[in-house]
């Protein structure tokens, strides 16, 4: 049984976000049995797939060291690239069904092309603890899937060097405690429009180098605040960080980046 490491959102190795994809299989393994390789590789999220009677769909699963979640983006750019990539699969647009329905993926010149549900955040009052366990006062805070605390420019994002203690025992009006994205405007000289980071000790990541699922909440943000659909993002996190390309499409997130394979596994069990 063979395994791959993929730097998603990167676009020369040992960038982005890495993510382990196991070869699909033709029924899901036993849970248990799932977590404990997640547990083992220890990346952010392993993605394991499951064949359909249609070539170009499949079903799609994701566990971080300590949990199956929802959505993970990276995980499925990086699900989609083994498949194209590395297993030669030849197809106009794969689908993953998922705990977030139906999630479409098309490869481009450029890379790859993710349809994901967006996540339109609330604005919220500020959450009792968000300040002190982030070291510094957000401008304004939003709730989507994850809070999201806007802070006064790219230096101060980043600057963050959270409490994650603290962090993790925050929710507010989001849906999952313990996930906070921080953004604000990138400088006028850089490349990309905002930089973002992504602190996720509620699922058992501190720190998420590059996340899909953040930007689902981030595009639609943003797409408001610039008023137009096409957003470019940065995420900085110390050492790798991210590009994420979005552009909101009504209800849905194209999410665009690249990918690289950066290890070829086998799996003796």
């Amino acid at each position: 049984m063979r395994q791959w490491t993929i730097d998603a959102f990167a676009s020369a190795p040992f960038r982005g976000n890495p993510a382990c994809v196991v070869e699909p299989f033709d029924q899901w393994p036993d849970v248990a049995w799932m977590q404990a390789l997640a547990k083992e590789n220890n990346q952010a999220e392993t993605a394991f797939l499951m064949r359909t009677e249609d070539p170009a769909r499949f079903g799609l699963r994701w566990f971080t060291p300590g949990m199956e979640v929802d959505l993970c983006g990276h995980a499925t750019l990086a699900s989609a690239h083994v498949l194209l990539a590395e297993l030669g699969l030849t197809a106009d647009a794969l689908t993953f069904d998922s705990r977030s329905g139906p999630l479409i993926v098309r490869a481009t010149d450029g890379g790859y092309e993710m349809d994901f549900p967006a996540d339109p955040p609330h604005r919220t009052a500020l959450v009792e603890g968000l300040a002190e366990a982030l070291g510094v006062e957000p401008l304004e805070v939003w709730a989507g899937h994850y809070l999201v605390a806007v802070l006064a420019d790219a230096d101060a994002v980043h600057a963050v060097t959270p409490d994650i203690r603290k962090l993790a025992a925050l929710q507010g009006e989001a849906g999952e405690p313990g996930q906070v994205i921080v953004c604000a405007l990138a400088d006028p000289a850089d490349d990309v429009d905002v930089v973002d980071r992504f602190f996720a000790p509620g699922c058992g990541v501190d720190e998420d180098p590059a996340t899909g699922s953040a930007h689902c909440i981030l595009a639609p943000l943003y797409a408001d605040k610039l008023g137009r659909a096409e957003v470019r993002f940065r995420q900085v996190f110390p050492g790798r960080g991210g590009d994420i390309a979005t552009v909101l499409n009504g209800d849905r997130v194209l999410l665009r980046g690249q990918a690289v394979t950066v290890i070829e596994s086998r799996l003796r069990l």
